[in-house]
């Protein structure tokens, strides 16, 4: 099936890929007389995802690169238009999937040790209100994986300073706010604990407020160390 063209918005708020060579016009064209066009896109977004998921799982690659890489790989394009990609939630669905069909006991041993590291980390920086995000927290790391925290405090320096003064050393940088583009980056501080790296996003109190809803799934976004605590005893993904 051939996926080059352009997009077109549905009644249903999906996009359509239409070929250059249609005969006629978007607005001649009844979208009545495509049942299967919208089936057509959740199939190949579904391929994607379960590229770019395989990506992730052997490989380690980021979300972003993965996703760009597996379009490239199913579509033959470099620059695919933005409907058809799957988002996070879908490719993470098939990180899963992907890991439960071929079970690694290293893998779940990993995960175990990178949530303990991440737990003692929090304990560490308890002031500052860490929470845990990413792969560790979703239960899909694996042996390319950081852990990822995200920080509370009054200035991004305190977190800095209590870091330097016991020691530890730091690398600055920056990330995309998680509340979306409208909103300025934020530092982020790594550094090595227990032998795991560590990526500590430095947000305002302020940013606390309405951090705690849960996905579009239902699956939290990030837990304090007493919801870490509990889902390694419970040796569980959150749900």
């Amino acid at each position: 099936m051939c996926m080059e063209g352009f997009a077109i918005k549905l009644e249903t708020d999906e996009y359509a890929i239409l070929p250059d060579a249609m005969p006629f016009s978007v607005q001649e064209y009844d979208l009545d007389m495509m049942p299967n066009l919208n089936d057509d896109l959740q199939q190949l977004r579904a391929r994607i995802a379960a590229t770019a998921a395989r990506m992730i799982a052997q490989d380690g690659a980021d979300y972003g690169t993965a996703k760009a890489k597996a379009a490239r790989q199913v579509l033959g394009v470099d620059r695919p238009a933005p409907n058809v990609l799957p988002d996070n939630i879908q490719v993470e669905d098939e990180v899963r999937r992907y890991q439960a069909l071929f079970h690694n006991p290293a893998r779940a041993a990993r995960l175990q040790h990178l949530r303990a590291t991440a737990l003692d980390v929090m304990e560490q920086l308890a002031e500052f209100r860490p929470y845990l995000t990413g792969a560790v927290l979703s239960g899909t790391a694996g042996e390319h994986d950081d852990i990822h925290l995200q920080l509370f405090a009054d200035s991004a320096k305190e977190v800095e300073i209590y870091l330097l003064n016991r020691n530890v050393d730091i690398d600055i940088s920056e990330m995309p706010h998680f509340k979306g583009a409208r909103h300025d980056p934020v530092e982020m501080v790594s550094f090595s604990w227990k032998k795991e790296v560590v990526h500590a996003e430095l947000y305002d109190m302020n940013d606390l407020r309405g951090a705690l809803k849960p996905r579009a799934d239902g699956r939290q976004q990030r837990i304090d160390a007493a919801g870490l605590r509990a889902l390694i005893d419970n040796q569980e993904s959150p749900e």
